[in-house]
């Protein structure tokens, strides 16, 4: 394989108003104070050894604290992130309580040079937005996952 590649899990659910996506806000001293662009699809990186549709399934899991819901997938297909990584995703029609999330965590030195490691959120909150705020909200590149999901027929 080459280069970095991450899967995830799209949910989504329809209201009498509009079409809503499940998003997370990406935690760590990074993110904290931003909004726009600090959204994301829960997904995370997987390696030869790991078929991207488990890995979807898995990161899910770690990163939320749920078990990845059952349902019928539906492909979105994959984007490459401005930094190099090829994201695959698929959107799954759901429920969930954000308040239920047990985010996974992360260690990193903080602050930089410091020598004191911290533990931080993978995903400091998640939320329901509907597909249009989510717009405003998510990691550029992964707008055409919203733009994928809303041009599929439900």
């Amino acid at each position: 394989m080459t280069g970095r590649r991450s899967a995830g899990l799209l949910l989504f659910r329809t209201t009498a108003q509009s079409c809503e996506v499940l998003l997370g806000h990406m935690g760590g001293p990074f993110f904290a104070r931003k909004d726009a662009g600090a959204w994301t699809v829960p997904k995370g990186e997987y390696g030869d050894d790991e078929a991207a549709w488990d890995a979807a399934r898995r990161e899910f899991r770690e990163e939320l604290g749920l078990a990845p819901p059952d349902g019928e997938p539906v492909p979105l297909g994959e984007v490459r992130q401005s930094g190099g990584k090829t994201v695959t995703v698929w959107a799954i029609e759901a429920e969930l309580d954000p308040a239920d999330m047990v985010p996974g965590t992360f260690t990193m030195e903080w602050p930089p040079r410091s020598g004191r490691i911290q533990e931080f959120p993978e995903l400091d909150r998640v939320a329901w937005l509907p597909v249009d705020r989510a717009r405003e909200l998510i990691v550029t590149a992964q707008r055409a996952f919203l733009d994928r999901l809303t041009e599929h027929p439900r």
